[in-house]
């Protein structure tokens, strides 16, 4: 007889990211996300290869998900210095409302890329490409219509508020608090303005 799928990939592929989010990749056992899909390791393995294969399409998902849904909606702010500030406002607000306090998955898995193989460095390179062509088109275009001075030089600067995110994201997982957060926020939106 067959083998049969009894479960949605995509819900398997959203646990599974829950558990590598919290975890982190190399902390995560088949045993892990077995637990948190009640699926069994062969049906596991059957539809999936492996706990690689799992990780790489959970960071698709997330970035999907989350990264990329918002910041499509923040170009569609009509302010670009509006939207960098939204960005962040949602930014703070999204790591002090994480009760497990876990971090960002994308940044936790750049801090751990050295251990990672050429598909997931490359995963989070892209991630963090698209997070800093983000801030260099919101910057570009606020200088285009005068919301951010033409002073600012858009792509250090736009490297330099992915860095402030990343500090965000990681800091925030217990080393600050809401008033530091809120502050190195600030200093993103004082460099555009």
């Amino acid at each position: 007889m067959p083998w049969e799928k009894s479960f949605e990939e995509s819900d398997v592929i959203e646990q599974a990211m829950n558990v590598f989010w919290e975890k982190g990749y190399a902390a995560t056992s088949i045993s892990d996300i077995t637990d948190a899909t009640g699926i069994k390791r062969g049906s596991l393995y059957n539809a999936f290869d492996g706990k690689h294969d799992l990780f790489v399409r959970a960071l698709l998902k997330y970035g999907g998900d989350r990264r990329t849904s918002k910041l499509r909606m923040l170009e569609t702010v009509d302010d670009p210095r509006e939207a960098i500030t939204m960005f962040f406002d949602l930014l703070v607000k999204a790591t002090l409302d994480d009760p497990d306090k876990k971090g960002c998955l994308l940044f936790n898995t750049a801090l751990e890329y050295s251990s990672h193989d050429d598909d997931v460095k490359k995963l989070v390179s892209e991630g963090i490409k698209e997070v800093v062509t983000f801030f260099e088109g919101r910057i570009d275009r606020g200088k285009e219509i005068g919301s951010i001075p033409n002073s600012v030089d858009t792509r250090p600067t736009a490297k330099a508020l992915v860095a402030l995110v990343a500090g965000i994201r990681v800091l925030g997982r217990g080393a600050f608090g809401k008033t530091a957060l809120k502050q190195v926020a600030q200093q993103a939106i004082d460099m555009v303005s």
